[in-house]
């Protein structure tokens, strides 16, 4: 649970279906997704890669704790929406890491999605077999 008497700082992160809701707050580096630590949230090493990323890159790892609120998509999906959120809600905690985050490309929503199927098709881009015979 965040403190009362903290000064919170939010930011909203979404990636395909995906929309995660930040909070970040001083601390000691508490990480709790949706009620639950890191581990239990998923085991990948490069999730945890990149959800610690932002936070690594600008040397905020053991200063502030990270509640978020994870919600829709896949476990994919919902790590690079926290990236995102995390980003903006350290954004907002400093403006000088700006710069830092820019250049690695952590402040970019990845606008890509799935791709509607068209009629008439089996999928959104595969074609029935053609048969010249």
């Amino acid at each position: 649970m965040i403190p009362k008497k903290a000064i919170t700082y939010c930011g909203t992160g979404r990636r395909k279906c995906a929309v995660a809701c930040v909070k970040i707050c001083a601390g000691t580096g508490k990480f709790c997704i949706n009620g639950k630590g890191i581990a239990e949230f998923c085991s990948l090493d490069d999730v945890e890669r990149k959800l610690f990323a932002p936070l690594v890159l600008t040397d905020n790892v053991e200063k502030v704790d990270v509640f978020v609120k994870a919600s829709g998509g896949g476990i994919i999906g919902q790590v690079g929406a926290i990236s995102l959120g995390l980003s903006r809600a350290l954004e907002k905690m400093n403006s000088e890491l700006r710069t830092v985050l820019k250049e690695e490309g952590l402040l970019t929503r990845d606008s890509r999605i799935k791709e509607r199927k068209k009629p008439g098709q089996p999928g959104a881009r595969k074609r029935f077999q053609f048969s010249k015979r």
